[in-house]
């Protein structure tokens, strides 16, 4: 049974490519760094990744360091 375009999210791009799995473990990874996530700061949704490992919250100018694809 094929899998479905929205299981695997923005890694369908590689069509056939690479695998199920491979493919599903990339799109869950861009989903964490693409996505909006919560500053551990002032708590509010909306920080974003700035470079590999960097992240910045808009609302309170924060700019820190965290792991390369996501915060925690």
């Amino acid at each position: 049974m094929a899998s479905k375009k929205k299981d695997i999210g923005s890694a369908k791009r590689y069509g056939a490519r690479y695998g199920r799995l491979i493919r599903l473990k990339a799109g869950t990874v861009e989903r964490q760094y693409k996505g909006k996530n919560k500053c551990p700061y002032c708590k509010k949704v909306g920080t974003k990744r700035k470079a590999v490992g960097i992240w910045h919250c808009p609302k309170c100018d924060t700019t820190f360091t965290g792991k390369a694809y996501s915060m925690e």
